[in-house]
């Protein structure tokens, strides 16, 4: 069985957040159990991935047209033609005909991550021309707020010509119960499936303190605060869906000692109103913003806080939920975020409506609970390695392969 992955970006390009580092996280775990089962004789399969050079508006310095190998994963780079989100690679759909045109009798199955862009929809059209099995995970993008959000009249009209159809052809992924009822409530596919996210997690057994570089020199910047300073932080990347500005208006009516780190990139338009609104609300000396920041940095910078804040409009899962609590920090999050359940019923944080008030009100809770905190921070890391280990996500993702 070979395991095609189509996705319109890849590794290095962690400007598009989250979904990469799940794509590229489970192409290589399924790369580890093929070895182990070639090691003990078994059936084995091939994984093969092809993407575009994207990276923004730049490309990637990658060579393209010909398979290299990331982190043990042959991935396969096409340059695209239009940089927008868009993404059209003529080239990378030409290269999907070879395996399809050679397959004679060997079962290939697609795995296309994420939609509305050209390599994805463009993909599964090919695939279902040549009778090929599709796996589509649609990483948060088939929601009402989705369609109803950034050019909603032309992804409405696409889905009436083309998308529909297309998607009835797919297998699909959900990576939580809230996103599949997303998903069902706009589609009927073939079938759906739900399994979690891989999320690469730091190593065990390390001790995440204040001590790392980039926190002390955030404490630097803060200057001199009391003991008893609320340390939020917001990391993920930055844009309209995230809801930055309820959690700033909630936070300009508490009367606790705060501060917000937020570390993250987004469009420089929309960084701009973000800050525009931070002092329109006498927030600016409160908020941190620390822009991109390394996967090496990542675990240390939230650890060294109290609370991670995530007040989305919606989130079909959201990596840095897992992220946050297997170091121990608890989390703060909307209801409309896909791990909400998974934090309710571990009781790992606190779930919040989008309302000011009611964002306000968690914030306050959650700084008065410090019992509650330190219970999460001492029992939180173990959980989330038992409850997101790669083997058993991985062999259910494997399973699912095989039944398509």
């Amino acid at each position: 069985m070979k395991i095609i992955h189509i996705t319109a970006s890849y590794k290095p390009a962690y400007i598009y957040g989250g979904p990469i580092q799940s794509v590229a996280k489970l192409c290589e775990v399924l790369e580890e159990l093929r070895d182990q089962r070639l090691a003990v004789g078994n059936d084995a399969f091939k994984v093969q991935v092809f993407t575009t050079a994207a990276n923004g508006t730049k490309e990637l310095d990658v060579k393209t047209g010909i398979p290299v190998f990331i982190e043990g994963v042959p991935v396969t780079y096409f340059k695209r033609w239009t940089k927008d989100h868009s993404h059209f690679s003529p080239g990378l759909l030409w290269g999907l005909r070879k395996p399809f045109r050679q397959a004679q009798g060997d079962k290939i199955v697609l795995h296309i991550h994420a939609w509305w862009n050209l390599v994805s929809v463009l993909s599964c059209l090919v695939a279902k021309w040549y009778d090929i099995p599709v796996m589509l995970s649609p990483r948060g993008m088939l929601t009402a707020y989705t369609l109803g959000n950034r050019n909603s009249l032309s992804k409405r009209l696409f889905h009436k010509l083309l998308g529909k159809s297309l998607l009835k052809y797919c297998h699909i992924h959900a990576t939580s119960e809230q996103e599949k009822a997303d998903i069902l409530s706009i589609i009927r596919p073939k079938s759906i499936s739900v399994i979690p996210n891989l999320v690469s997690l730091p190593p065990e057994g390390e001790n995440y303190d204040a001590s790392g570089a980039l926190s002390m020199e955030l404490e630097a910047k803060r200057g001199n605060q009391s003991d008893d300073c609320f340390k939020l932080i917001f990391l993920s990347r930055i844009e309209e869906k995230k809801g930055l500005e309820l959690l700033f208006k909630a936070l300009s009516t508490i009367d606790i000692s705060w501060r917000l780190t937020i570390a993250g990139s987004g469009e420089a338009q929309y960084l701009q109103s973000l800050k525009l609104l931070a002092r329109e609300l006498k927030l600016n000396d409160k908020i941190y913003w620390l822009g991109q920041i390394s996967n090496h940095d990542k675990y240390t910078l939230i650890a060294a806080h109290d609370l991670l804040v995530l007040t989305s409009y919606n989130e079909n899962f959201a990596n840095v939920v897992v992220e946050s609590l297997s170091v121990g920090t608890p989390v703060l999050i909307s209801e409309r975020v896909g791990l909400s359940d998974y934090v309710e019923d571990k009781a790992f944080g606190w779930i919040t409506s989008l309302e000011m008030e009611e964002i306000q009100k968690n914030i306050n809770t959650a700084y008065q609970n410090r019992e509650k905190r330190q219970v999460i921070r001492n029992t939180a890391p173990l959980s989330i390695r038992r409850d997101f280990n790669d083997d058993t996500l991985a062999k259910q993702y494997l399973d699912f392969y095989k039944t398509l």
